[in-house]
């Protein structure tokens, strides 16, 4: 299956999407992985729905991602007596230890750790954002606030701290039980991390996951921002949550955070994924906004490697309509005019590497030139990543022997996976990349195509050979 596009579409699955004939419509409507949101989704609905993709991906003959979104730390107030309060701007409310029920002149916070990590000054948002208070004094045991704007407040709302760093780690007990069951089925390819705080945060996760699956670090924290090139280096990828990041931070600062992030991620070879809001509209219309239209197609002239849809494909009344919405406005985006020179002006210098002045090299001949196609043959990943973030005119079609491996490569900007045995020698690897770029519809005979592989053939991690060649005749060798 050819998609005509580079950037890649992850489709949130839910209530709307998670029988087999569904999540086939959404794979062939343009959605390369899948999200499942372990907030909502049993350890059975896990294990139902991988099944089901893998049917899709067997039909389909073409690997599929899966990412699982563990849920993080959810902070939340307690209860009120009459279930909501009103209060007034400039009020005292309190938040306290208390376990009774709350009035409209103090709430129970069941979170000790924030009660001794808040300090006089820190800002609380409740309910994103729709309850702005601000601390004058804490003990420990009670926080004391003046209410800022906002005027209601009920039961189990969210507590969002943008100016406090919490001791505690990313992971709770749900997550280290759903990580536990995600890592059982051996078939995730990715677990996105909730409430980065600080490069720390990813280590547990990491010695936990073992290399088992990709690490996606969210960035929705100011925190994270803070320390986020050390979060990079620790991360295999990065989400860009704007809708928590849309409540702690001011909101006019979102666009150009997203901007920061993706290029700091396109510099160090890293996939990243912009996600929340991007058709919310499309939940329950079908079609969708001017301004939405716009939201994706920023992130496509930006470069990122990856959209989300959530709500929209997970609940919405039109999820099929939504992806191929999206996949419409990217495709679209890369055969505008000024797309080219924007991802040009955004390329980074490579590594001081063999295997970065390979990428580089290919990226340039293959362009200069007007090749058809980069083919790379890729066993861990990573010429596949050092490919893709060369950003290249031309396609790359990525081969495999690893199914782990090209699943998880369906994230990343540009690449087209395919699943191949390793060459046997130098003629098996050149008439092998000729007969899959024609068998998968990306070159004809007489097309001419470069190849970058590691030799001896089969080494991971050593990529040090390039090839041009010409497709056959017969499309299955190459001159």
């Amino acid at each position: 299956m050819k998609r005509n596009r580079k950037v890649k579409i992850l489709a949130t699955l839910g209530p709307a999407s998670s029988d087999e004939a569904m999540i086939q419509k959404l794979h062939e409507a343009g959605a390369d992985l899948f999200r499942i949101n372990m907030s909502h989704a049993s350890h059975d609905v896990l294990r139902s729905l991988i099944q089901r993709i893998r049917a899709v991906e067997a039909r389909c003959g073409r690997p599929i991602g899966i990412l699982a979104d563990l849920q993080g730390p959810k902070l939340r107030v307690g209860k009120f007596a009459d279930g909501k309060v009103q209060l007034k701007v400039g009020q005292t409310f309190t938040l306290d230890n208390n376990e009774a029920p709350g009035d409209n002149t103090r709430v129970h916070l069941p979170h000790p750790e924030i009660l001794e990590a808040v300090k006089a000054g820190h800002r609380l948002l409740i309910d994103d954002g729709k309850l702005h208070l601000h601390a004058e004094s804490s003990d420990g045991k009670s926080i004391v606030c003046t209410v800022v704007s906002g005027t209601s407040i009920s039961d189990r709302k969210g507590v969002s701290l943008p100016d406090t760093l919490l001791e505690v780690g990313v992971l709770t007990d749900k997550d280290r039980a759903d990580l536990d069951a995600v890592l059982a089925t051996n078939d995730v390819d990715w677990v996105a991390l909730s409430f980065i705080q600080r490069p720390e945060d990813l280590i547990e996760v990491r010695n936990i996951a073992g290399g088992r699956v990709g690490l996606m670090s969210k960035i929705e924290k100011p925190q994270a921002i803070e320390h986020i090139d050390e979060i990079i280096a620790l991360s295999d990828a990065l989400m860009v949550a704007r809708g928590d990041l849309g409540v702690e931070m001011p909101l006019e600062t979102v666009p150009g955070l997203q901007k920061q992030l993706i290029r700091a991620c396109r510099r160090a070879g890293k996939p990243v994924v912009v996600a929340t809001q991007m058709l919310e509209s499309m939940i329950s219309a079908p079609v969708p906004t001017r301004a939405e239209v716009s939201d994706v197609a920023t992130a496509v002239f930006e470069g990122a490697d990856a959209v989300m849809l959530s709500a929209e494909s997970a609940s919405g009344d039109y999820p099929v309509e939504a992806v191929s919405t999206m996949a419409s406005v990217a495709s679209t985006v890369e055969r505008d005019p000024h797309y080219p020179g924007i991802i040009y002006a955004q390329r980074t210098p490579p590594e001081a590497t063999g295997a970065d002045a390979i990428s580089l090299a290919a990226r340039q001949i293959a362009e200069t030139m007007q090749l058809k196609s980069i083919v790379c043959y890729t066993s861990s990943g990573a010429t596949g990543l050092r490919a893709a973030r060369e950003r290249p005119e031309v396609s790359i079609l990525a081969l495999s022997p690893v199914i782990q491996t090209a699943r998880r490569l369906s994230v990343v900007w540009g690449l087209h996976c395919v699943v191949t045995h390793d060459a046997e020698d130098l003629d098996d690897m050149v008439n092998r990349a000729c007969r899959i770029v024609v068998d998968e519809g990306f070159g004809a005979p007489g097309d001419r195509v470069i190849i970058s592989a590691g030799v001896p053939l089969g080494t991971p991690g050593a990529t040090n050979m390039l090839r041009i060649a010409t497709i056959g005749a017969d499309g299955h060798s190459g001159v």
